[in-house]
């Protein structure tokens, strides 16, 4: 496919790049990088820089009354981010909050649904899990007295699994989207496949949440958490998100970490010795938000709202299946029916660290690699064009 198709593709299927700030290519013959990278760090919303001033203005010209009459007050601002955080996930906004980050509220949710009894203590994770994911599980084994060699299975067929040896898993605990292949795993399938075994079933949607539509209340699990730095675009190291199901918010048995934040705010400020937890997933806060963190989280969530999850997964599917076009021979490691993947082909390569950086340096294209010979490639469908794709495609050639 020519360079011609590709500009004629980008004006029959334009996306939203114009708002994102692109990087400027280190190499080759474009201006503008060609950005392959968002499974790793989305780029920023043009609209965030606005935003966050914003807020940083109010802290200058009210100090502590901003919490109070700031433009967006900051004792209620982590509930602005509540409804379209919901929406986004499939959820019920009492069943969703915006909090700390990603590995921080796996451990605070493993607190609530990691509690073993019995011959029930293992803990089944995927075979090539996110590593924090796997710290996160041995740690969580260890901290229970238990031997996280023996505890925590690795498996590929969680199905199997869970079918062989059910009643003695606790928790499963799986990537929605995985990290390496960027496979689609059978939320659903395999969240009833849990609780029919007598599991709590939770998932990390780092790769997931706004990657793939997701429909966490009507698909039930136990509990889920995702970050947003990724596919939402909301700068490094930004806030994650929670899901607890509806039927746990009003079990009194559940045992949860508390904190400042854990308590109605209708009593946060009469300084009782004993929390009042409200019935929804705001009770799993701990501390009060970083206010100026959640700035660009807002922005692009907004975003997100605006636009609709099921136009962007289209456009996805669009994007990826260009790509893979351009691609021809090469190894792809990614599921190829479009149903089982997201915004990710992952190729097999020699030198994957060294390809992507010749691939930045010469080029103009980022990508990113995972040891020792994976070559990821994220077409995001807010802000990726089929230009870049084209761009990709001739650099590999020319690379490999």
């Amino acid at each position: 496919m020519s360079e011609d198709d590709a500009r004629r593709r980008d004006a029959e299927d334009p996306g939203h790049r114009a708002l994102f700030l692109v990087p400027p290519a280190q190499g080759g013959r474009y201006q503008e990088c060609a950005y392959f990278a968002g499974n790793s760090l989305g780029l920023q919303p043009r609209a965030a820089k606005e935003a966050l001033l914003g807020d940083l203005d109010d802290w200058a010209t009210l100090a502590v009354e901003g919490h109070v009459e700031a433009r967006r007050p900051w004792t209620a601002y982590h509930s602005l981010l509540t409804g379209p955080a919901a929406r986004l996930v499939g959820a019920l906004p009492e069943e969703t909050v915006v909090m700390n980050t990603l590995t921080v509220n796996l451990h605070l949710l493993m607190v609530s649904f990691y509690r073993p009894r019995g011959e029930r203590t293992r803990i089944l994770v995927e075979e090539s899990a996110f590593p924090s994911d796997s710290y996160a599980v041995r740690s969580q084994a260890r901290y229970h007295g238990l031997d996280p060699d023996v505890e925590v299975i690795r498996t590929a067929d969680p199905l199997g699994h869970l079918a062989a040896e059910g009643d003695k898993v606790a928790l499963v605990l799986l990537g929605g989207v995985n990290y390496l292949t960027g496979e689609v795993l059978d939320i659903p399938g395999i969240t009833r496949a849990g609780h029919a075994a007598g599991a709590k079933v939770g998932w990390d949607l780092a790769h997931a949440a706004g990657n793939i539509p997701l429909e966490l209340h009507e698909w039930g699990p136990d509990f889920a958490a995702w970050c947003s730095y990724k596919y939402l675009n909301s700068g490094p190291g930004a806030l994650g998100g929670v899901f607890v199901h509806q039927r746990h918010l009003d079990d009194p048995s559940i045992q949860r970490f508390e904190g400042w934040w854990s308590t109605e705010p209708e009593t946060r400020f009469l300084m009782e010795p004993i929390a009042t937890p409200p019935k929804s997933a705001d009770a799993w806060q701990i501390s009060n938000p970083p206010i100026f963190a959640m700035s660009p989280i807002r922005v692009s969530l907004e975003l997100f709202d605006s636009i609709g999850m099921p136009a962007l997964r289209a456009r996805s599917l669009r994007l990826t299946a260009y790509l893979e076009g351009l691609l021809g021979e090469h190894t792809v490691v990614t599921p190829r029916e479009p149903e089982r993947r997201g915004c990710q082909l992952s190729l097999r390569v020699p030198d994957a660290d060294g390809l992507s950086r010749r691939l930045s340096r010469k080029h103009g294209v980022i990508a990113d690699s995972r040891n020792p010979d994976i070559l990821r490639l994220a077409p995001t469908p807010l802000y990726s064009t089929y230009h870049d794709c084209w761009r990709a495609a001739e650099a590999l050639r020319a690379e490999l």
